[in-house]
């Protein structure tokens, strides 16, 4: 086991980082100690990590190389070589970027070293300057390096640990809100928080009052860091036991303790002012709320918004959301019908058609369904603008075990009556109630979301159209045999009497409950089987949509619905069966001890040379006369434990399988309600889990327990009720799948149906090609009833039948109908039939199946059938890939014949910040309606509150809404909402949401909105766009560039649609909107503006110029629509048209821009203005170095060549303005430079001089420099003689000796740059 040497100080970050790195990999995590290492590892510093026997290269020293090993362990240090490049900069960032500025500016606050109001305040700025910079890199982004944390945010975040605990006031995290909301993000991973614990933000810098626990060596290495970013403080003048102070030094102190004693006095009188009454205060007016503007137009629903009153000063969600949808709906465009005649007509640009994934009636969206919806709407808006025939159908699924058990809750609560007290019809009815009081909240949720769906071919699944589909469906699919009658093993909840789907229940990997270790199968060393029937059985139970995986590492007590007591598991328990007629045993294992009570065999391989002997021979169970053959399996693991297994046919699905081959005896021994049956007392009539204990005992009693141990396993729970799953025996309906799974494969494996991304293809054809029949049976009332009938013949010469007896089964659409073939089938009259409905409804996910066909009518030939299917597209989230999309495929070509949908894009499963599965117990379950509008923490928490969850989980997700959303949630307004889910879906499959990050795009359609605002007072009042979207020849290189970038995005949006590349076009459009149109064309182009009345050449030239810039807003805006469809519309109605008799009312319905319409792109321009805007970075950066912030200085660009010189001159205007220069003069290579110039090099082309004289005062900054010469030459000096000492090799340890040479070459580095700028200066006097 690896050790790790830490500092105990609490401030040491290096310490700290690698304390967080040691949290990431829990696997490989060290022994920490707060000690100094061995003298004999020759380590040189803390932390260290001393792996193995700690000899040789077994030692690593420094928080870098310690930090990047338990990172790497923990798979933290990027994913790929990229990520780990990237991952590296960001350490040496920290390193050399924020460390010495922040301890520059923490340790005088500390008292680690003296204070200089000068030295600090510049230090301090330069933090912010440092911030800032890291301010603007996580603008778009969660984290620092992809979309979870890596080291990179724990190096960096523990380098400013210190300056957000006590330098960084509220007012300074206002300007850095990215840094800000990446810092707490990263401190409330469990990671950062087992380590650092609950970080207190500061207040106010103030200096801090020393740790008690500090230890010498701490602080020794605090003043190292110190000395870092401040050569004239020596390390060792820290260390606790130095040299007798000099005079300076005690002086030094005598000052720090007058600070600290007014200080001291000026706490003691803000105390004695608090124990004061309180002066009566002037009430200070209200502030207004900024950012929130309403409008306030009186509008009719329906009608169009007010556009004629001027924009209001900054963007509102409110102000922009207001109106805009009802009247999109009332105007038709969300109908096919839109613009055509007659939908049955042919499109020449093609039709689109998707269906919604019916969302759950019970409840509300969370942002899983945002982002479904996003996607979705997106796709419909980008198909609609392209002039396809768009069909985006709505739906809502009835949710049968859902929709009922929360109808039984409320009953229950309001009433204190069960649905048996009412009755199946009245209880039905109290559904119908609920359903139409409460039903319609998702359609309101969908609509806030600006989804363009048809409303009016809304569909519920309980609907009598598709009621009517249903029945068809089951009718047609029984008299074919595809759907028969069996009594096999379901997985079955004891609290809701019913059965969950096989793939709705996920079993224990190591556990019997799945059949899957304890049967001692070939698997691999994860637990998963390798081959055969194992893994036909796996892939059909691993999917967990009803059914929570509870994950034990050992023996854990868990609550179970109807005992008082919480029941053990995560246990395996050894005992014997003694072999008849001998004095020997088999020993076997089992998780579920009170399953051997229906054991009816022990199992062995054949090839187990250790039990050949028992060919024949049977085992005795030790509670009946029951005696057991042993029989020899090959799908036993005769590598495992003992190699033999116990075989409990009626209540494990392997074991069926085993009970089958060999005919062996199945024993039920629990009822519906988990009450056991057919077994000897004591036992009969025990609840499952109290016979667990009496087994147990009553085996240890008889000498045939052998011994209990840990067992790591997957409990199956039942997430509607919270119970254990249990295989259960029970005649059900089935579907028989194994064909249709065959021609869904096919259908993917020769290309008709294309499934993205592809590396979902593996667990398709899993799935299709070891497919198990599919149990339709559920034992409720609300849902489809199963139109199937048990027959009862009145003549003598008819056997009475069995209820697992498929031939006394018959279906029919009415009663009557059923009566008719049950007659003919048994060749008797009809009077003597006597029919019994199956009380039981169809799986929800039935009805689901056929909702692509079912929608539009099926089984009758409607217009809606023929045109919209099959339909373009299905898009949905991978985990219910098998659910419902393998369903439609193989319900679709089994009753029309037909693929339901051409492609399936697959987007990935949203979880929170911390990368967690979002659950209300959590507290992570975000409505996406709180993101829209804000909403307060105490808000949040009043809806948990309101929810179902118990007291001890209520209290544990206001934790961590507290902890995600100290402050509520911001509004963000629904295209922030909706951008943000979009740039987040790589065809990945997680997606951590930072509700933080959505806020940032808010930012964005704020700056849209200015840029939009700007624009169209420089267009003004009277301007006529042109007709048609064309270069006039007259373009400046500023209007041709732009137009060049515009088609880029144009081309980039395109391809990224149509390969489901979301974050491609988000990236493509921010880009273009922020970094192209309003950073660089809207500032080059203002002195065009500026002049645009002094001849007619400027006045042509801003016409031209408007021209541009009105094609630029045009085509921005209608990239962007599909996106952000609010703001897009509201600015849209403000700009003038090009043919404002024909051209569409909305801009939901205008066609989207593509790459025939704007073709202008040119790679020669972009590559020449990147050239430009790297000079412009150059001059600016310059500019910054000399503090010119508002004094424009003439710039002299050297160029290796007159090509580039003439290029210089070509865009002598653009770089004048953007770099906010007096006059830009391009000089070639051999052309002399003027003196009195600052110098920086552009690129190997160009070098930037910048005039310098006249300009500043350069006596004064001679001065300052040879301030600053005489103190660094002073540190040198002290720095060499320290060096120089006799002793100083063997006393100082190996690590300081390194940070003085560095120190000293460091200063010896500024020393040469300040006496070149002090030539410089010099030139100029």
């Amino acid at each position: 086991m690896a050790t790790l040497y830490v500092s105990p100080h609490p401030d040491d970050f290096r310490s700290l980082l690698a304390l967080v790195a040691a949290e990431f990999c829990p696997s490989s995590r060290p022994r920490i100690l707060k000690e100094d290492p061995p003298a004999a590892l020759n380590a040189r510093s803390r932390p260290t990590l001393v792996l193995g026997a700690g000899d040789g290269d077994s030692v690593l020293c420094g928080a870098t190389a310690v930090s990047w090993y338990l990172a790497s362990q923990g798979k933290k240090a990027g994913v790929d070589a990229k990520q780990q490049s990237q991952v590296w900069q960001w350490l040496s960032f920290a390193d050399n970027e924020l460390t010495p500025v922040s301890c520059a500016v923490v340790f005088p606050l500390m008292g680690m070293m003296g204070v200089d109001k000068k030295i600090q305040q510049s230090s301090r700025a330069e933090l912010m300057r440092v911030l800032k910079v890291l301010d603007h890199t996580l603008e778009p982004t969660t984290f620092l390096v992809g979309e979870s944390i890596t080291l990179a945010d724990m190096a960096v975040a523990t380098a400013v640990l210190l300056p957000f605990k006590y330098v960084l006031e509220p007012s300074d995290r206002k300007v850095l809100t990215n840094v800000t909301r990446w810092f707490t993000t990263c401190i409330n991973q469990p990671g950062f928080l087992n380590v650092l614990g609950k970080i207190a933000l500061c207040e106010k810098m103030v200096p801090v009052t020393p740790k008690t626990n500090a230890a010498a060596d701490a602080q020794a290495a605090a003043n190292a860091q110190a000395a870092n970013a401040n050569p004239a403080v020596d390390s060792a003048d820290a260390a606790t036991n130095g040299p007798p102070k000099t005079e300076a030094q005690l002086k030094k102190e005598a000052k720090k303790r007058e600070k600290l004693e007014k200080f001291q006095q000026k706490k003691d009188m803000e105390a004695k002012k608090k124990t004061q009454p309180p002066a009566e205060k002037k009430a200070k007016p209200e502030k207004k709320e900024l950012g929130v503007i309403t409008y306030n137009v009186p509008t009719a629903p329906g009608e169009k918004k007010d556009v004629i009153s001027p924009l209001p000063d900054s963007y509102s969600p409110q102000y922009v959301e207001a109106a805009w949808y009802p009247w999109w709906e009332k105007q038709g465009f969300f109908k096919p019908e839109y613009g055509r005649k007659n939908i049955s007509e042919q499109n020449p640009r093609g039709t689109f058609m998707m269906c919604i994934p019916p969302p759950n009636v019970t409840g509300s969206l969370h942002l899983g369904h945002a982002l479904t919806n996003a996607i979705q709407d997106t796709l419909t808006r980008w198909h609609r603008m392209r002039g396809e025939t768009t069909l985006w159908n709505p739906g809502c699924d009835h949710a049968g075990i859902a929709t009922q058990v929360v109808v039984e809750k409320k009953l229950m609560r309001e009433r204190g009556i069960s649905r048996h007290d009412l009755g199946r019809e009245k209880f039905i009815q109290e559904v119908w109630k609920w359903k139409n009081e409460k039903g319609d909240r998702i359609y309101h949720q969908l609509k806030k979301l600006g989804s363009s769906l048809d409303w009016d071919r809304a569909c519920f699944t309980m609907d009598s159209k598709l009621s009517y589909a249903v029945q068809e469906a089951f009718i047609r699919m029984h008299d074919e045999g595809v759907i028969y009658r069996s009594k096999r093993l379901v997985n079955w909840s004891c609290s809701l009497n019913s059965a969950i789907s096989d793939i709705e229940a996920t079993p224990s990997l190591t556990d019997p409950v799945g059949g899957i270790t304890e049967r001692r199968m070939a698997t691999d060393r994860k637990g998963f089987p390798r081959t055969g029937r194992a893994l036909l059985s796996l892939l059909n139970l691993l999917v967990g949509l009803q059914v929570d995986k509870k994950e034990l590492t050992g023996r854990t007590l868990l609550p179970v619905p109807g005992y008082n007591e919480k029941v053990e598991f995560g246990v395996l328990v050894s005992f014997a069966y003694k072999v008849d007629g001998s004095d020997e045993e088999v020993i076997v294992a089992t998780t579920r001890i009170e399953t051997m009570l229906g054991d009816t065999a022990v199992a062995v391989h054949p090839a187990d040379s250790r039990y050949q002997h028992l060919k024949g021979k049977v085992v005795l169970h030790p509670f009946c006369d029951r005696k057991m053959p042993i029989v020899f399996d090959d799908f036993v693991d005769m590598s495992f434990g003992t190699g033999a297994v116990k075989i409990t046919p009626a209540h494990d699905h392997n074991d069926y399988e085993v009970g089958e081959r060999h005919n062996l005896p199945f024993i039920n021994i629990l009822d519906e309600n988990g009450l056991l049956i057919n077994v000897p007392p004591p036992f009969l009539g025990m609840k499952r889990f109290e016979a667990r204990k009496a087994v147990l005992q009553a085996l240890k009693d008889r000498g045939q327990f052998k011994e209990i141990k840990d067992n790591p396993m997957v409990v199956p729970v039942c997430s509607r009720s919270k119970d254990i799953v249990e295989p259960l025996m029970k005649p059900q309906w089935y579907v028989s799948c194994t064909d249709m799974g065959k021609q869904a494969a096919d259908a993917v494996r020769e290309g008709r149906l294309k499934i993205i991304p592809d590396h979902h293809l593996k667990t398709w054809f899993n799935w299709m090609d070891n497919i198990r029949d599919w149990c339709i049976s559920r034992q409720l009332w609300w849902g489809h009833r199963i139109p199937a009938y048990f027959v009862t013949v009145s003549d003598a010469s008819v056997k009475p039948g069995e209820d697992m007896d498929g031939h006394y089964w018959v279906s029919g659409r009415t009663e009557d109908e059923a009566r008719e073939k049950a007659a003919k089938r048994f060749n008797v009259s009809a009077d003597k039939i006597t029919l019994r409905q199956d009380e039981d409804v169809l799986d929800t996910w039935f009805s689901s199946g056929i909702f692509p066909f079912s929608i539009f009518g099926w089984p009758n030939e409607t217009q809606d059938l023929n045109v919209f299917y099959p339909g373009t597209l299905l898009e949905t989230g991978h985990d219910i890939l098998f659910f419902w999309v393998a369903r439609m495929v193989m319900m679709g070509l089994k009753l029309t014949g037909k693929l339901p949908f051409k492609e399936v894009y697959l987007h990935a499963v949203v979880r929170d910040a911390h990368g967690r599965k979002m659950s209300k117990s959590l507290g992570n379950v975000i409505d996406p309606l709180d993101v829209i509008t804000g909403i307060s923490l105490e808000g949040l928490h009043a809806q948990l509150t309101d929810s179902n969850l118990d007291p001890v989980e209520v209290e544990k997700a206001k934790q961590g809404q507290k902890s995600d959303y100290p402050n509520g949630i911001p509004e963000c307004g629904t295209d922030a909402l909706r951008f943000a889910l979009c740039a987040y879906t790589s065809q990945g499959r997680d997606i951590n949401l930072d509700v933080n990050r959505i806020l940032g795009y808010r930012h964005f359609c704020n700056k849209l909105w200015n840029a939009v605002k700007f624009a169209m007072k420089t267009l003004g009042d009277n301007f006529v766009p042109s007709e048609k979207a064309q270069l006039c020849g007259d373009e400046s290189v500023s209007d041709r560039w732009i137009l060049s970038r515009l088609c880029a995005a144009v081309g980039l949006c395109d391809a990224a649609f149509k390969a489901y590349d979301f974050p491609a076009i988000t990236t493509a459009i921010y880009n273009f909107w922020l970094y192209e149109l309003c950073d660089v064309y809207l500032e080059s182009v203002k002195p065009v503006f500026g002049k645009a009345e002094e001849d007619s050449t400027s006045q042509r030239q801003a016409l031209v110029c408007r021209q541009t810039l009105y094609t630029c807003l045009e085509v921005g805006l209608r990239l962007l629509s599909p996106l952000m469809p609010f703001v897009t519309e509201e600015l849209y109605q403000r700009l003038p048209r090009r043919r404002p008799q024909s051209d569409p009312p909305s801009i939901s319905v205008t066609s989207y821009p593509d790459t025939q319409e704007l073709c202008w792109h040119s790679e020669e321009v972009d590559r020449d203005m990147e050239f430009i805007m790297t000079v412009v970075k150059t001059i600016r950066s310059l500019r910054a170095d000399y503090n010119l912030t508002k004094t424009r200085a003439d710039c002299y660009l050297q160029c290796i060549d007159s090509a580039t010189a003439s290029l210089v001159q070509k865009y002598s205007l653009q770089i004048q303005t953007l770099s906010y220069s007096q006059a830009i003069i391009p000089l070639t290579a051999t052309e002399p430079v003027p003196e009195g110039c600052a110098v920086a090099i552009a690129s190997d082309r160009c070098t930037v001089n910048l005039m310098l004289k006249g300009l500043i005062d350069v006596e004064k900054e001679v001065a300052k420099l040879m301030t600053k010469k005489g103190d660094l030459e002073k540190q040198m000096e002290k720095l060499r003689e320290k060096i120089g000492k006799s002793d100083y090799k063997e006393k100082v340890p190996v690590k300081v000796q390194e940070q003085d040479a560095e120190k000293l070459r460091q200063s010896q580095t500024e020393l040469e740059k300040v006496k070149e700028a002090t030539d410089n200066f010099r030139k100029m006097m």
